[in-house]
């Protein structure tokens, strides 16, 4: 009798699930006008609880809005050209949406929220009354689907954080992707005012619609300094197309290159460098464990470029230090530092930033255990030597961010047996003109060839003008989330500088195959 009961239980709420979720789908959307477009709201079971804005065909964002097992998806169905024009001829017009934005977006998702819970409901009763054939398993199975999307609801409105619009994580077309992601320094100093922000962000998408085929120039602003953060390019063209395009649709200052620019430092790869001459901007390089004294001395050969070796120099407002690799892992026959040895080496080159005026703002290194020491001696550190970028904020205030690789870790990737492709990936920085404090950054990563789709996720520093204080003690190397190759260093004398060849070893049979990039 008792397995009986819990039996038709378990079946009511089975029917409760299954028919909310089928209101859900049916029901669970609405058209609502918000600012110049009317934009269709829906709303659907899922645990990772997001809100997804659609600006198909230009692809869509994304953002951590909530905690809940609920996803709210907003795509424009039709914008009135009348009021996007005025956008266009007039700028003002998006600061007066922001008056009103508000309200209608209020009451678009209070519109949505009723319409969903009565879907679902009516979805369970009627599924319910389909499957037992009884009014009152149907009623219960109605206030079982209630109960489940009204705490789904209330769970997502008292974990709904409006700031985090200011972090979007953007997918689809790179050509797209600045003027739908908007500025860094306009929402980093708009943070806490979400209805300009929202309004901003809407006027941007519906332009887009209105002018697929000219898209409007991302727009300069004279009080940020954007840095293109580039590394371990090995070799590969398709990199260069990358860092040219991302140069162009962010308006990048200059480029940041955290090394590995080739794969064996031989004269045969110098060619590829002579891409750099073909930037606009100046190209800030520190050399990589591959790259070899020649491959220097090309990099240095092009005009635009700044090769940093153990010296400060400053470019476009920002002072830097930079630090080639000691090692050069193509040659076997070196006896190269290992890990600790690196680091040692970074302790040693410290006194070059220590007391320099101006003071350095940002610190650059191929390998970041070579920049450990720097930890509270700079508020930004810069490396590479991964397959896949990571950040981490120490205690002293210091801020690393080590770049995965540009060039999809060059052409020997093509040839893995993995599935899944190495991504292309970049970050472009910004800086406060005046502070030279990063203010926020948005990581690229593009997929396949790299050339057509973009997911950008935006960062923003909470603190920008922390206090930078120095250790203690020891610092600690960053901590990456999951272990990067590194070449294969053999043992050498601790704490001592070695200089790379200036030419790998090579063989009669041509230079001897290393193992992955690194």
């Amino acid at each position: 009798m008792r397995r009986g009961r819990t039996w038709r239980y378990g079946a009511v709420v089975a029917a409760a699930l299954l028919g909310g979720w089928l209101g859900l789908t049916l029901g669970g959307q609405i058209v609502a006008p918000i600012g110049p477009a009317d934009v269709e709201f829906s709303i659907s079971p899922d645990f990772d609880g997001k809100t997804v804005v659609d600006v198909s065909p230009l692809g869509k964002l994304e953002f951590d809005t909530h905690t809940g097992p609920l996803s709210f998806r907003a795509s424009i169905s039709e914008i009135r050209l009348s009021a996007t024009r005025e956008m266009f001829q007039n700028p003002e017009a998006i600061n007066r949406m922001a008056d009103s934005i508000g309200d209608e977006l209020r009451s678009g998702v209070i519109r949505l929220f009723v319409q969903a819970v009565a879907a679902a409901v009516v979805g369970a009763g009627v599924t319910a009354l389909i499957l037992f054939r009884d009014w009152r398993r149907a009623g219960m199975s109605a206030a079982t689907a209630l109960l489940v999307i009204a705490g789904a609801g209330g769970l997502s409105a008292a974990t709904f954080n409006p700031a985090a619009i200011a972090e979007p994580r953007y997918t689809g077309l790179l050509a797209g992707a600045p003027q739908v992601v908007g500025s860094a320094e306009s929402v980093v100093s708009r943070f806490s005012r979400y209805r300009e922000q929202l309004a901003s962000l809407v006027g941007n998408v519906s332009q887009l619609y209105e002018a697929t085929s000219a898209l409007p120039v991302y727009e300069d602003d004279a009080d940020t300094i954007r840095v293109l953060h580039v590394s371990d390019l090995h070799l590969n063209p398709a990199g260069w197309n990358v860092v040219r395009s991302l140069s162009e649709q962010f308006q990048v200052d200059m480029v940041a290159d955290t090394g590995d620019i080739t794969d064996r430092g031989s004269a045969a790869e110098d060619v590829f460098v002579d891409d750099i001459g073909s930037l606009d901007v100046p190209y800030v390089w520190v050399r990589g464990n591959h790259d070899s004294m020649g491959t220097q001395r090309a990099v240095q050969e092009q005009d635009n470029a700044v090769v940093l070796d153990d010296e400060v120099q400053r470019v476009g407002g920002i002072v830097f230090y930079g630090a080639g690799d000691p090692r050069f892992t193509p040659d076997r026959a070196l006896d190269n530092p290992t890990g600790g040895e690196l680091a040692a080496i970074g302790a040693e080159q410290v006194p070059a930033v220590e007391g320099h005026e101006p003071p350095v703002d940002v610190a650059m290194f191929h390998d970041p255990r070579q920049g450990q020491a720097f930890s509270g001696r700079v508020p930004l550190v810069l490396a590479g030597d991964a397959q896949s970028r990571w950040t981490e904020q120490q205690g002293t205030g210091t801020r690393f961010i080590v770049q995965g690789s540009t060039g999809g870790a060059g052409l020997r990737a093509l040839d893995g047996d993995s599935d899944e492709p190495t991504p292309y990936q970049a970050s472009v920085l910004y800086f406060d003109r005046e502070s030279k404090r990063l203010q926020a950054w948005d990581d690229v990563t593009l997929g396949g060839l790299g050339l057509s789709s973009a997911q950008i996720e935006r960062h923003i520093t909470e603190n920008p003008d922390r206090e930078i204080t120095p250790p203690t003690s020891t610092p600690q190397a960053p901590t990456p989330p999951t272990p990067s190759p590194t070449g294969t260093p053999a043992s050498g004398e601790a704490g001592a500088t070695q200089t790379p060849p200036a030419r790998p070893q090579e063989s009669e049979s041509g230079p001897e195959p290393t193992g992955g990039p690194g």
